[in-house]
């Protein structure tokens, strides 16, 4: 047998060696290590168990305090309309609050009607009819909120009448010119800290997903 078949033959012997030991290596491998997804089921179960079972619905307890009146009327509301985050809630009068708020300062009432009750859409129009009745124009900025919480909620269970009464404390500028265009009160450039308390009132479990701004109090 010649010299150059023998190495082939060495070579290939050594080829499938290195072929089977690699293919032991992996298969072992494979074997051993568990796949992630026999671990997951398990723990994710358990995380589910602790947050749901028995524990506080973070939705409410981000805002009242859990066990309070408020955190009562609040679970009651949700039990009607289980699709009622106060989260979103919160969100949206802290949006309606700069809206009816600069609505109301630069006289634009049309604006903001839709999310006014009949009596404090009155109140707002009598208002902003003296302003122009003394020839008094406001020219105002809104600068921010740097306070928006849950004051009190009521919830009436026989007719499903929802109030929460919401605190904010925003920021604006504010001017009062004379009809000469004189500043009468306030300064284009001096930040005012307003505080305001109002009642928002909606029949929870309706189609009208619509919240309405039912009393003013500073």
């Amino acid at each position: 047998m010649n010299s150059p078949l023998i190495q082939l033959l060495v070579l290939a012997g050594i080829a499938i060696f290195l072929i089977l030991r690699l293919k032991s290596v992996l298969g072992t491998r494979e074997g051993f290590e568990k796949p992630p997804e026999a671990q997951k089921p398990e723990n994710r179960t358990r995380r589910d168990f602790e947050v749901i079972e028995g524990g506080p619905d973070r939705d409410i307890t981000d805002h009242v305090p859990e066990d309070s009146p408020q955190a009562q009327e609040l679970a009651a509301m949700k039990r009607i309309e289980p699709a009622f985050s106060v989260g979103d809630f919160v969100q949206g009068a802290r949006g309606a609050y700069e809206m009816i708020v600069m609505g109301f300062e630069r006289g634009n009432l049309k604006e903001i009607e839709p999310f006014l009750a009949e009596d404090v859409f009155e109140t707002f129009v009598g208002v902003v009819a003296a302003r122009e009745d003394q020839g008094l124009t406001i020219e105002a900025e809104f600068v921010g909120v740097r306070e928006t919480a849950i004051q009190d909620v009521h919830f009436d269970k026989d007719s499903n009448r929802a109030e929460i009464t919401m605190r904010f404390v925003g920021e604006l500028t504010s001017v009062v010119r004379d009809r000469g265009g004189d500043i009468v009160e306030g300064s284009p450039t001096s930040v005012k800290r307003q505080k305001d308390v109002w009642t928002f009132a909606r029949v929870m479990g309706t189609d009208d997903p619509n919240w309405l701004l039912v009393a003013t109090d500073a």
